[in-house]
């Protein structure tokens, strides 16, 4: 599936009753090393700033999702002003100070979180074994996780999950985070990806769709934005997916019932045009 312009996107955006955005936060809100005042360059830039404020003065809520651990989400949310947040690719929901482990379909004997029963299975060394010089944890960023094991390097997907399956741990699988910006040459030729190792029956989707009904919200007030393949599992449970530019090779991964709208900007700006979008069918009323 193709992405779509943004600015070929009114028909979408016109069905909205925009009440709530999810938001990724790394490569999506944030700029190089996480700042929210720099873009993927390194440049200095208000524009996520500026949209973020904007979306607070507006009424329209900012949910992180993303695959940061909770403790990362409450510091993030306490400097940005945003308070529940879905982390570690939905394993972990936070709403406000309360945390909430999702285990999926992770035995529930092999520790008291969904990581330690990746890592006391098994599963977790199988995958780097099988993957060695190709797949590594993602240090140092991989430390004090509840829900996923955190790795970085260049596999396939299908051929990781069949692995798993062949050992008896189907019940976890592989699941790309997005591009790193970083030179790892020694994981292989290419951009290397985040990856996390996570239980099967968990997902961003899930928990954002459970998050909704918990909430009283249909699909048509909520949207998501994001720059992976792990974001576009959002599609399927808001109204609109946005992917900002620096995103936009994901969209052929897209299976939602729509078409990804493609930011004409990278991350930060990106971020503030999906924004003032959202934003302007608020003021139009929406639906």
């Amino acid at each position: 599936m193709e992405g779509l312009p943004l600015a070929a996107a009114g028909p979408l955006l016109d069905r909205l009753a925009p009440a709530l955005l999810f938001s990724d936060v790394d490569g999506t809100l944030v700029g190089r090393d996480g700042s929210l005042l720099a873009d993927l360059e390194g440049r200095p830039t208000l524009a996520a700033a500026e949209a973020l404020v904007a979306a607070h003065l507006a009424g329209l809520e900012v949910v992180l999702v993303s695959g940061r651990t909770a403790e990362q989400l409450r510091e993030a949310g306490r400097l940005l002003g945003t308070s529940d947040a879905i982390g570690e690719l939905g394993t972990v929901l936070v709403r406000g100070r309360q945390v909430e482990l999702m285990w999926g379909a992770a035995p529930r004997d092999l520790g008291d979180t969904p990581v330690q029963a990746l890592e006391r299975s098994g599963a977790l060394a199988a995958v780097l074994e099988a993957f060695a010089g190709r797949l590594e944890p993602h240090t140092p960023w991989h430390l004090g996780r509840s829900g996923t094991a955190l790795l970085r390097g260049r596999v396939d997907q299908a051929e990781a999950d069949a692995l798993l399956a062949g050992r008896g741990l189907g019940w976890a699988r592989l699941l790309d985070n997005g591009r790193l910006r970083g030179a790892y040459p020694h994981l292989g030729p290419g951009p290397a990806h985040t990856y996390h190792l996570l239980p099967a029956g968990v997902s961003k989707a899930g928990t954002a769709a459970a998050y909704l009904a918990g909430r009283g919200l249909g699909r048509a007030q909520a949207a998501a934005i994001g720059d992976g393949p792990a974001d576009l599992e959002l599609a399927g449970v808001v109204g609109v997916m946005f992917l900002v530019a620096n995103g936009a090779w994901a969209a052929e991964r897209a299976s939602g019932p729509g078409p990804p709208i493609v930011t004409p900007s990278a991350a930060g700006q990106g971020w503030a045009e999906a924004v003032g979008a959202l934003l302007a069918r608020m003021e139009d009323g929406g639906t």
